[in-house]
C-alpha cells in the first residue's frame, strides 16, 4: 500500500507537537535559566559575575549538539538512565539560557547609570534597583530580540534527533526510510518549520517597530 501526501502530511504534523512541546518548554527553562544568569552577571560581585561570564562562554562557545550528547550520555557514567526528552530539554534550557542571559545583560547594561543612582539614593537594594527600575525598562529594549531567539530554539530542536528523540526532523528521517519520496517528505518538513518560524519572526518585527515607536515619541 503507497503513502499519499496526505499521510506523510499528516504523520509530520503529528511530530509536530513535540517539536512545539519542546521549543516551549526550553525557552520556559531558559528564561529561569537566563534570569538567574542575568543576575549574577551584572551585580558588583566580581567572583560571581565570573562564574556566570564562564557559564555563558561554555554555552556559547561550544556546539549544541555536543550539549546534548552530554547531556544524555553522561548521566549514564553514574548508572543514571536520562529519557532523550529529558535529556533534551536539559540541555536546550542551558544554552537558551545562556544566550538570552547576554541578550539581557545588553538591557541592563543599555539602562542609564543614573537610573542606578538614583535607586541607590532611595535607599534601595542591589536587588530591589534591578527588580523594581531596571529591569522594567530593560525588558522594553530586550522583548524583541528575545522573542526573536525563539526562532533559533525551534530550529535547534532538529539536533536532538541524534539522541533519539522523535521531533519533526527524526519523523521525517523515519518517513522518508518508509516512502522512500525524500523531496516530498523533506520539502514538507522545510515548509512546516517556515511556517512555525516565520509569524514568530514577523512579530518580533512589529514589536521592535511598535517599542522604537513609543520609545521615539516620549
Amino acid at each position: 500500500m503507497g503513502f499519499t501526501t496526505w499521510d506523510i502530511l499528516r504523520g509530520l504534523l503529528l511530530a509536530t507537537r513535540w517539536t512545539l512541546a519542546l521549543s516551549a518548554g526550553a525557552f520556559f527553562g531558559g528564561v529561569l535559566a537566563g534570569l538567574i544568569v542575568l543576575v549574577l552577571r551584572v551585580q558588583p560581585n566580581r567572583r560571581l559575575a565570573w562564574v556566570a561570564r564562564i557559564y555563558i562562554e561554555i554555552f556559547q562557545s561550544t556546539p549544541l549538539l555536543m550539549q546534548l550528547f552530554l547531556a544524555f550520555f553522561a548521566p549514564a557514567l553514574f548508572g543514571l538512565n536520562v529519557p532523550a526528552w529529558a535529556a533534551a530539554w536539559v540541555a536546550l534550557s542551558l544554552w537558551t539560557g545562556a544566550f538570552l542571559a547576554e541578550i539581557w545583560r545588553g538591557s541592563v547594561e543599555a539602562v542609564p547609570a543614573g537610573q542606578w543612582e538614583a535607586g541607590g539614593s532611595l535607599g534601595m537594594s542591589y536587588l530591589e534597583q534591578l527588580r523594581h527600575i531596571i529591569l522594567p525598562q530593560a525588558l522594553r529594549i530586550a522583548a524583541a530580540p528575545s522573542l526573536g531567539f525563539m526562532v533559533q530554539v525551534i530550529k535547534g530542536t532538529a539536533l536532538t534527533s541524534i539522541i533519539g528523540f522523535v521531533e519533526l526532523e527524526k519523523a521525517g528521517t523515519a518517513i522518508t526510510n518508509a516512502t522512500f519520496h525524500p523531496f516530498t517528505v523533506y520539502g514538507l518538513v522545510a515548509l512546516i518549520y517556515f511556517c512555525l518560524c516565520y509569524p514568530i519572526a514577523l512579530c518580533r518585527g512589529w514589536l521592535e517597530r511598535r517599542l522604537n515607536a513609543a520609545h521615539l515619541a516620549h
